[in-house]
């Protein structure tokens, strides 16, 4: 009776083989492969600063340490590494896939740095350079004043003071800090708006 095996089971220990004989030979010639991945690791995290945070994902709360580093070509200070806090009560160090990705989200060379435009209809953005942040926010504050506006209640029929708005709708981020949903919850009871949620609660 011959043994047949499948494909991913012939590359499973065909791979496994080729590693055990890798770390097998580095092993034979003298090396320490701990003390190499011990350094490398350590390597990357000399000379920064840790400073513990929380991950801002969800409602959670996993406690995060941020090492960052002063950069001699930009002149400022970067982010190098974000990790689990191990003496996190929350987290105890553990991270979900978010939470462990939460660098490409502080530090990701794909993000957008400038003002993106698209008139009503058009297909294509305006070109950059046409508007600046100064503008951008100018137009922004000008369509919020004229929604709020246009369905603004500042009393009930029988007199009551409702000051009252239900053109806009807030949302606030997991991805914002306490401190920033803090100011939009604010911002929006200001302007009158009842409708106020926010993504790590949904």
């Amino acid at each position: 009776m011959t043994a047949t095996s499948t494909r991913r089971q012939f590359l499973k220990l065909s791979g496994v083989g080729t590693a055990g004989v890798a770390a097998a030979g580095l092993g034979g010639l003298g090396f320490d492969l701990a003390f190499a991945s011990e350094r490398v690791a350590r390597r990357k995290l000399e000379g920064t600063k840790t400073t513990a945070s929380i991950c801002p994902y969800c409602a959670v709360g996993c406690g995060t340490l941020i090492q960052a580093k002063h950069s001699e070509s930009s002149g400022l200070t970067e982010i190098v590494n974000i990790e689990g806090n191990p003496d996190s009560p929350i987290s105890t160090g553990s991270l979900c896939p978010k939470g462990s990705a939460t660098f490409q989200l502080a530090v990701n060379p794909l993000r957008i740095t400038t003002v993106k435009h698209r008139k009503p209809n058009a297909t294509e953005w305006d070109k950059d350079g046409e508007w600046d942040r100064a503008k951008a926010m100018d137009r922004i504050t000008e369509l919020v004043a004229t929604t709020r506006d246009a369905a603004f209640v500042e009393r009930l029929p029988n007199g009551k003071l409702i000051n009252q708005n239900t053109n806009i709708v807030a949302l606030g981020g997991a991805t914002n800090d306490n401190e920033e949903n803090y100011l939009i919850c604010k911002v929006m009871r200001m302007m009158g708006v009842v409708r106020i949620e926010n993504q790590a609660r949904i």
